[in-house]
């Protein structure tokens, strides 16, 4: 199972804000990584540089390495509707970002890990790929035997998200992937026009 592993600090550094969730790390040096650090003379960003930068940062953010993405981003340009949108529409509807966003995991890393080792269920069918796509009306859950799971438990408790487009019941450990979200309902700070702009050279 691919997936990025390496030190998340200096990636989150590196676009200057905490993509990964709450870094006490980054709080501490919230200034780009290197030798130098702050002091390092950095020039204006070519027209690439920024696009480049936005695209790693989405990706990241999710935790999609780059073939993924890029088979993501020909889905989005075949469907209707805005591209850009679309791929980040896309990103949303990963399983692994439902369950971090219902508040059952407490990052996308983690929401990952409680998808492959089969602890989610959808429409009470066991799920045990990340990256499989909800629909609209999809009911996601936390299967039986790991409700109990101390790491599920303390995640639901400390979580305060509400989203337009999930409904969550604590008590049935249940909730549904209502609708698509719209681009103003998606939170993350992505340009995703720069995106588009990359991928269409």
């Amino acid at each position: 199972m691919a997936r990025y592993t390496g030190p998340k600090t200096k990636i989150a550094r590196k676009f200057g804000e905490a993509i990964f969730g709450d870094d006490k790390s980054f709080e501490k040096r919230n200034y780009p990584p290197g030798q130098h650090g702050n002091n390092r003379r950095r020039g204006k960003k070519s027209e690439y540089a920024i696009q480049l930068m936005e695209k790693q940062k989405a990706k990241y953010t999710y935790g999609i390495l780059e073939r993924q993405f890029s088979n993501m981003f020909k889905k989005a340009t075949r469907a209707q509707g805005i591209t850009g949108e679309v791929l980040l529409q896309l990103c949303e509807s990963r399983l692994d970002n439902v369950v971090f966003r219902m508040g059952i995991a407490p990052t996308r890393s983690a929401a990952r890990q409680f998808v492959s080792h089969r602890h989610i269920t959808v429409n009470g069918e066991l799920v045990n790929i990340p990256s499989y796509q909800l629909k609209a009306g999809d009911v996601v859950g936390v299967r039986e035997k790991s409700k109990s799971l101390q790491a599920i438990q303390d995640s639901l408790a400390n979580s305060s998200n509400v989203y337009e487009w999930i409904t969550w019941n604590n008590e049935t450990k249940q909730g549904t992937f209502v609708s698509v979200p719209g681009r103003i309902q998606i939170p993350e700070n992505i340009n995703e026009q720069f995106i588009v702009e990359l991928y269409s050279k």
